[in-house]
């Protein structure tokens, strides 16, 4: 290592950049965080995220042993099906996922206060709150200063943007650098788990992933989520006795309020949705959700109905227009900071895992002395943009995750949900793409691009 070794300063506690933390912390390396909310219980809720092998493999780079064994039993029990279905609960095809037989190789659901959770553990003297950032300056001794709304500042070796859609750091960084509006707009709920709310949902659903093809333009996704622990936060009696102890062990669960429950999220293009549908909350927002459909099986309607207004969230989707690359400096970004996707197909926190791992790789060789910090960042850039941005493309060709997709049209509309429900009928009933299918759910995500 280098008689002296860099200081990094990241800029938000989101995915990418605790994961960074915990990698440069696992490496010696100097590292603080500077996040905007007041706590680590504030800012996020509970919905889901899936983690692929390429987020497993960049967590078990990044964390110690003993956390990311903590992150494997923390997450929901993992999905034995994707399934398809309409509207009215119809089954249009169900695929058959991996056994949970592999530490990374499989698809794994967390909630994301709890990934945060995990993330945070033994970061706790690293990780300041309350610090919104404002505007930073690169200096010609080589360091960086960040300075934040409450008049504090920190200065370091390297500035990393890990602050999301709407990042400030890139705003000065990279004004060039645009992200706009999908056209969509999704509606979470989040609905407790109770025997009546099981019974709503058929047990094929309840044990994977379900993308709702809606008619009229309507989409959703229903996924079950059960955890290690029960409703008061203790570890249920089945759970074997080297995964209880982790649990007990982990100071995280203390801080995190999620509980089995059912995750229910609708989205279509924009104009669907009333002109003021983002400022919208609690009943207000579940009655919107409502409106929109009221052709559902009354089942799907019933689990609507019963979730915790205080978690009904509206998201625009936002994605990022493709930047050149830039000259490397004293400050890089990583995950939606500058390559913000749509959902489709979940690939923006593992992307954003990818680039942490990435990341933390070239600083450790950059502090053992191997090649300049600098040099390090651009090394890093040049892999990250290309990867970052095809990611990009491809969440905007899935379906249903641009506004301008033609089943959003009024008659097109019609034909477009017929032939994705053919597609994945005929594709769930033929067994060479059947097995592709399954196989592309795992390597979609993958290093390989």
């Amino acid at each position: 290592m280098s008689a002296k070794a860099p200081h990094i300063l990241i800029i938000g506690a989101g995915t990418g950049g605790l994961c960074l933390a915990q990698g440069l912390r696992r490496a010696g390396l100097d590292v603080s965080v500077h996040e905007r909310v007041t706590d680590r219980s504030d800012g996020l809720l509970g919905y889901r995220v899936g983690i692929s092998p390429t987020g497993s493999r960049a967590l078990r780079e990044c964390l110690p042993q003993e956390l990311f064994d903590t992150f494997v039993v923390t997450c929901a029990r993992s999905p034995r099906y994707f399934n398809v279905i309409t509207e009215r609960l119809r089954q249009t095809a169900s695929f058959e996922l991996r056994p949970d037989t592999g530490t990374v190789d499989t698809e794994r659901s967390v909630a994301r206060m709890t990934l945060r959770q995990v993330l945070l553990t033994g970061l706790e003297d690293v990780v300041h709150f309350g610090r919104t950032f404002t505007r930073y300056e690169q200096r010609d001794d080589g360091t960086v200063t960040a300075h934040f709304a409450d008049g504090s500042s920190a200065t370091g070796e390297l500035l990393v943007a890990a602050d999301g859609t709407h990042s400030a750091v890139r705003r000065q960084y990279l004004p060039h650098a645009t992200s706009r509006d999908a056209g969509t707009i999704n509606i979470a709920t989040r609905i407790p788990l109770t025997d009546y709310t099981r019974e709503l949902i058929p047990e094929r659903l309840q044990q994977g992933i379900s993308l709702i093809f809606g008619g009229g333009g309507m989409m959703g996704v229903l996924h079950v989520m059960e955890f290690k622990w029960d409703r008061h936060g203790d570890v249920k009696p089945w759970v074997r006795d080297t995964d209880a102890a982790l649990l007990r062990r982990w100071p995280g669960l203390r801080h995190d309020p999620t509980r089995d429950n059912i995750n229910l999220i609708m989205w279509s293009t924009a104009r669907r949705f009333p002109a003021n549908i983002m400022k919208r909350r609690g009943g207000e927002l579940v009655q919107v959700a409502l409106d929109l459909t009221r052709n559902w099986h009354p089942r799907l309607r019933e689990l609507l109905a019963r979730c915790d207004p205080g978690s009904a969230l509206p998201v625009k989707v936002a994605t990022s227009d493709p930047v050149a690359p830039w000259k490397s400096s004293t400050v890089t970004l990583l995950g939606d900071a500058i390559h913000s996707m749509t959902p489709g197909r979940g690939v923006g926190a593992n992307t954003a895992l990818r680039d942490a791992a990435l990341l933390c790789r070239q600083i450790r060789l950059a502090a053992a002395g191997d090649k300049p910090l600098v040099q390090a960042v651009a090394d890093y850039e040049a892999e990250m943009i290309p990867y970052g941005f095809a990611r990009v493309a491809d969440s905007l060709r899935s379906s249903g995750t641009s506004g301008g997709d033609a089943m959003y049209r009024p008659v097109i509309g019609r034909l477009a949900l017929l032939g994705a429900r053919s597609h994945f009928g005929v594709t769930s009933r033929v067994p060479a793409l059947r097995r592709k299918f399954v196989d592309d759910f795992y390597s979609y995500r993958s290093e390989s691009d």
